[in-house]
């Protein structure tokens, strides 16, 4: 460990506090012998910080048991982190429906609440039934809107840096929508907007299928299909947050979109309508022909655009999420035609977040952005008075 003999106090005390906070968030309870021992600081610098920690009301001293002290006499005392001390928000806004996930400081869902919406909806319509699901999730909870430390927000389409939509072809009214900037006007915290795949991305590598590699793809499959990928865990957005955007590739010199590719007649399947996708992979999973040979059609296609990805980066693994219900079906298709394709096939999994994917993902870029803010000082660095 690297030993801080100087410099700014300020600084020190803010490492020493990192550090310390770091320690007491891996564990349940730590006494100050625990936390001296794990941080390598001195007992009176730990006092200290964990006062000031107290303070601030992100640590509190947890109360002995009372058997314990008549059988040990006083004992030593004990902290943990307040996990409640805040809470977070993550939301997915979708094509169907509006989700809001609740969590604390440690990501502990705590609450989801989602609103049926239609595809048709205007961009205002849409965003007071989001509100309105906020309202009533924080409602049932019983979590002030002043608790909420950072909010997450997951959308279709090329989300700028500043939290607009730059190109949103999937919900009317949405490209050129200050997404961040409506959506800050009903929270006083920060609020973090992401494109829905690459949010997909994030929540598969916390919680879901690709929890044990760094370099994945997520592949959010559907009529207005998208991809999110990790490099080196770290998420790729391209320049101008448009990596990933496949549901473009169809511009390229192709005459059929999925709607038509998925479609059980002559007439392609309607704009957005993932309910009728279900129902035609549950078709061909009765035997249906006609079913069958649409889902062969969209697998090929799919195969197409996931292989152009695959061979530009080289990643581990594949996730595919989208429907709930269906996409099992591609996955040997899509492990077969990559073998063919790809120089190095990478491992292929079905998403097990389902379509919880996307607000989970959104959750935890509001808490990758309350940690940033909490463990500002690289916590590799330890400072000794």
């Amino acid at each position: 460990m690297g030993r801080l003999t100087g410099g700014d106090p300020s600084l020190l005390r803010r490492i020493n506090s990192t550090v310390v906070l770091h320690a007491l968030r891996a564990t349940d309870c730590a006494t100050l012998t625990e936390i001296t021992r794990v941080t390598g600081l001195s007992r009176p610098t730990v006092e200290g910080v964990v006062e000031g920690l107290v303070g601030t009301g992100l640590v509190v001293e947890q109360a002995a048991e009372e058997g314990a002290a008549r059988r040990q006499g006083r004992p030593a005392r004990r902290f943990r982190f307040r996990a409640e001390a805040g809470h977070l928000l993550g939301l997915d806004i979708g094509a169907h429906r509006v989700t809001a996930v609740l969590s604390d400081l440690d990501g502990r869902v705590l609450g989801t609440l989602s609103k049926d919406v239609t595809e048709t909806a205007p961009a205002e319509i849409r965003l007071e039934r989001l509100r309105s699901a906020v309202a009533e999730l924080l409602r049932r909870a019983g979590v002030a809107r002043s608790s909420l430390r950072a909010v997450g927000a997951a959308s279709p389409g090329i989300v700028g840096a500043d939290g607009t939509v730059r190109l949103g072809t999937a919900l009317p009214q949405w490209t050129g929508l200050r997404l961040g900037e409506r959506l800050s006007r009903s929270f006083r915290c920060p609020v973090i907007v992401e494109n829905d795949a690459n949010a997909a991305a994030v929540a598969e590598h916390w919680k879901g299928s690709a929890t044990d590699c760094d370099d994945v793809v997520f592949v959010l499959a559907g009529l207005s299909p998208g991809a999110g990928s990790l490099i080196g865990g770290r998420l790729h957005r391209g320049y101008g947050g448009a990596a990933g955007e496949i549901g473009a590739l169809h511009l390229l010199g192709r005459e059929a979109k999925p709607e038509a590719l998925l479609s059980t007649t002559d007439e392609p399947l309607p704009p957005l309508d993932e309910r009728a996708v279900t129902e035609v992979f549950a078709g061909a999973r009765r035997g249906d022909r006609r079913a069958r040979a649409a889902v062969d059609r969209f697998v090929e296609r799919l195969v197409h655009d996931v292989a152009a990805l695959v061979l530009a980066l080289d990643p581990e693994l594949v996730v595919i999420g989208g429907w709930a219900a269906g996409l099992e079906d591609a996955l040997e298709p899509l492990r077969r035609e990559l073998a063919r394709y790809c120089l190095r096939p990478p491992r292929v999994a079905l998403s097990t977040l389902g379509e919880a994917v996307v607000a989970t993902g959104a959750l935890r870029l509001a808490l990758d952005h309350v940690e940033e803010e909490l463990f500002a000082v690289e916590s590799t660095v330890t400072a000794r008075r």
